[in-house]
């Protein structure tokens, strides 16, 4: 199958075989920030923005990607790199296996909702997983990149 997308502001034509999945598809365009953790759409670190909002791409058929607009972590290096500050600085930065991922929601979460409450903000964030922190740093960082402290 062959179909026409845009992915990080590049127009491409992706060729891939029916029932592919878009995080498969992105890995083997070159992709390497997307992540896979369960194979069960249940940890987050294959999340990728389409058309502006957070997806799980392990879940997500290529198929339906026509005329999309799909973001990964290396299409918002900049955003990712002003993150990765806050959480350095809370030394909320493990082994970063799930950081693509954990970025892309929070940066979503950013553009999202103004002034979140913690709750909100966890709510946002439930369905990523961590397995090397208790996520008190994790939040504090996010508290201050927000701007919620």
């Amino acid at each position: 199958m062959k179909l026409e997308t845009t992915i990080n502001n590049r127009t491409v034509t992706l060729d891939f075989p029916p029932g592919e999945a878009l995080y498969d598809t992105l890995r083997r365009y070159g992709y390497l920030g997307v992540k896979q953790g369960c194979e069960t759409s249940s940890c987050g670190l294959c999340t990728v923005w389409v058309d502006q909002k957070p997806v799980l791409s392990c879940s997500t058929l290529t198929a339906r990607m026509a005329n999309c607009v799909i973001t990964t972590i290396e299409g918002v290096q900049d955003e990712a790199s002003d993150f990765a500050r806050f959480m350095v600085e809370e030394g909320a930065e493990q082994c970063g296996f799930c950081s693509p991922g954990f970025t892309m929601t929070v940066l979503a979460m950013k553009n999202e909702l103004d002034h979140p409450t913690e709750e909100a903000m966890n709510h946002y964030l439930a369905g990523n997983l961590c397995r090397c922190s208790g996520y008190k740093s994790q939040m504090r960082a996010i508290k201050k990149y927000m701007g919620v402290e």
